[in-house]
């Protein structure tokens, strides 16, 4: 099984590595740059279509070991349903995600076409049903689990998207939540090598994108965002893991007490982030689909920090929460393990506003 994937990761990698200065070379010949401005951090135009790479990374490798699996064991692989939608609604929001970096989308068009494929879940029977105690309620019926599953996953999609702002920050974040994932359905052993493949696929093109993304020198061609072709890939891929995650379903595994925690820590950074970036937009009666720099990468920034800075802080916060609800879940029930998850992440945010006031 190991093998398997650290293979698929390989080559993935692998391709990414190849596929990526042929990507730098195209925009530069069609002069398709992210063009600095106000809001942004960066200062140099930068090609902005590294995400183009991510899902044909990805998809090659899965084929690859799809192609030496049954050699090897047979019946190994399954490609059930529920992968077999989600291969396709990847394959639209992918799609959305090159047309929106080549000429542009309007968010309204972008919002439906993440609801449209966030339905194809559902209408294949995976949608979240349980929600293990947290807030008091275990078992929820299918007019509420549908709508709720469409939403989280438009939501983490959305969050994805919104948090790539600096050099490796989507990127990182979401390398750590595809590790996290990729134990945990390991651990369990439900569809070990499908959805164990596809993470490490995803992983290996994320790899080789962070390499050009963070190292990489603009004005040697060597630099490069992943536009929305990649966090849209992106954010839709890890709603999915998230919702496949949750879901309770004694045919594929036993029902688990933590099964909503682990979702709920390995995204929560970025999905608090658009939380708290709303609830500020609100307060303070400005559209909440306008962009601003009042993420937390910004804010960091806003104290002195450079971006790799402000990266590892984000990072470090991630692990943490990793290492804090792993010790919580020992001890309380996740509806008080949320509460602190908050209240810990508000005392962070006040902290960094205070320092943001010193600096000034």
């Amino acid at each position: 099984m190991i093998i398997y994937i650290l293979g698929a990761f390989l080559v993935s990698l692998i391709c990414g590595l190849v596929f990526t200065p042929l990507i730098l070379d195209f925009c530069k010949r069609k002069r398709l740059y992210d063009i600095p401005n106000e809001r942004k951090v960066h200062k140099n135009a930068t090609p902005r279509l590294g995400g183009i790479s991510f899902f044909p990374c990805m998809l090659t490798a899965f084929l690859i070991v799809l192609m030496f699996t049954p050699v090897v064991e047979a019946d190994t692989l399954p490609v059930n349903i529920w992968s077999a939608v989600f291969l396709m609604g990847l394959v639209v929001i992918y799609g959305v995600g090159i047309v929106d970096d080549l000429v542009g989308l309007n968010a309204t068009t972008k919002f439906l076409v993440q609801i449209a494929t966030a339905c194809l879940l559902p209408f294949v029977g995976l949608y979240i049903n349980n929600l293990y105690g947290l807030f008091g309620i275990y078992e929820i019926p299918y007019w509420i689990g549908i709508p709720l599953t469409v939403f989280i996953i438009v939501f983490i999609d959305n969050a994805i998207n919104l948090i790539d702002g600096i050099d490796g920050l989507a990127a990182g974040l979401s390398l750590l939540a595809l590790t996290g994932f990729l134990a945990y359905f390991m651990y369990y052993g439900v569809y070990v090598y499908t959805y164990s493949i596809i993470i490490a696929g995803m992983m290996g093109a994320l790899t080789a994108f962070a390499y050009f993304n963070m190292f990489g020198k603009a004005e040697r061609n060597t630099k490069i965002f992943m536009g929305d072709s990649g966090s849209l890939s992106l954010g839709f891929t890890l709603g999915f893991l998230a919702t496949k995650c949750a879901v309770d379903n004694t045919n594929i595994w036993p029902t688990r007490p933590e099964a909503i925690i682990v979702p709920l820590t390995l995204l929560f950074v970025p999905t608090a982030d658009v939380v708290r970036v709303t609830l500020f937009r609100l307060r303070h009666h400005k559209p909440i689909f306008d962009a601003d720099k009042n993420h937390i990468h910004h804010k960091l920034m806003r104290t002195g920090l450079n971006q790799h800075q402000a990266l590892a802080c984000i990072f470090l916060l991630a692990v943490w929460y990793i290492v804090m609800n792993g010790q919580l879940y020992m001890v309380l029930q996740p509806t008080f393990i949320v509460m602190i998850d908050i209240l810990f992440y508000s005392i962070v945010n006040i902290c960094i506003n205070k320092k943001m006031k010193a600096t000034l």
